[in-house]
């Protein structure tokens, strides 16, 4: 069987964040893998960034309405015919887990990291282009250059578990909703496909399946009631078309 591409669009604004979040923390767990001093200035770029995400929304909130409404949905399949019970109780109890995790943290996401006088000034140099050079930030460069690679890589690690909590809360909730449906075979005439959404579910995340060995990529776009995918031929070097062309692909519209 080829390798199949996944291509993702959030249809609502807290799985958008969640996503961005789940982007965020692949790029530093991977800086962190490395010891080389840009290896780590990609690790606090993310770290940042992800800063940034938490201060744009009271996203604590809407972690603990997620998981929130996971247990309600989930507990009501308790007595449902054909459910795995023990598979059942363990999910919910991770659940609670978690979320009593969020609870317990007293503070806002991040709040540490705000309150670092060495990350405030990389986050204020940050918005300009090549702005944390080390002319820039000579503290930033006596940092990578002076402290032992062991200190770094321990003082990154802690700011990271700053967003423990809210990374199992993503982790989780991400992984339930991929998993609540299957892929199911569809086709685009000519490139094109819409599909109106059953206003009685909870709508989540549209999946799009494809070979890797396309040529095409999917361009989705969707809200509450409907969502439409446009199959574009890839060039580099000029503006894509869709293409002409009927194109079978597998679609998961998750719900939960």
């Amino acid at each position: 069987m080829s390798k199949q591409i996944i291509y993702e669009q959030p249809l609502n604004e807290r799985i958008r964040n969640f996503l961005r979040l789940e982007f965020l923390f692949a790029r530093i767990d991977l800086a962190l893998q490395g010891n080389s001093a840009l290896q780590n200035r990609d690790a606090i770029d993310g770290l940042l960034n992800m800063l940034a995400v938490f201060e744009r929304t009271d996203l604590k909130s809407e972690l603990i309405k997620e998981l929130e409404r996971l247990i309600v949905t989930l507990s009501a399949l308790e007595h449902s015919p054909g459910v795995d019970q023990k598979a059942l109780d363990d999910l919910l109890a991770e659940l609670d887990q978690i979320l009593d995790g969020m609870h317990l943290s007293q503070s806002a996401i991040g709040q540490s990291l705000r309150d670092n006088d060495f990350l405030y000034n990389i986050r204020q140099r940050s918005s300009m282009p090549g702005g944390t050079c080390d002319f820039d930030l000579p503290a930033y460069h006596f940092w990578l250059q002076h402290t032992p690679v062991e200190l770094r890589q321990q003082q990154l690690s802690q700011w990271l578990n700053q967003f423990s909590a809210a990374r199992a809360a993503i982790e989780i909730a991400l992984r339930l909703i991929r998993e609540s449906k299957g892929f199911i075979e569809h086709q685009a005439i000519s490139g094109f496909y819409q599909q109106n959404l059953d206003s009685n579910q909870s709508n989540q995340l549209i999946r799009v399946q494809i070979p890797e060995s396309s040529t095409y990529y999917p361009e989705i776009s969707g809200g509450k009631h409907r969502f439409t995918v446009r199959f574009m031929q890839f060039d580099i070097n000029q503006r894509p078309q869709q293409v002409s062309d009927d194109v079978r692909f597998s679609l998961k519209c998750c719900a939960m």
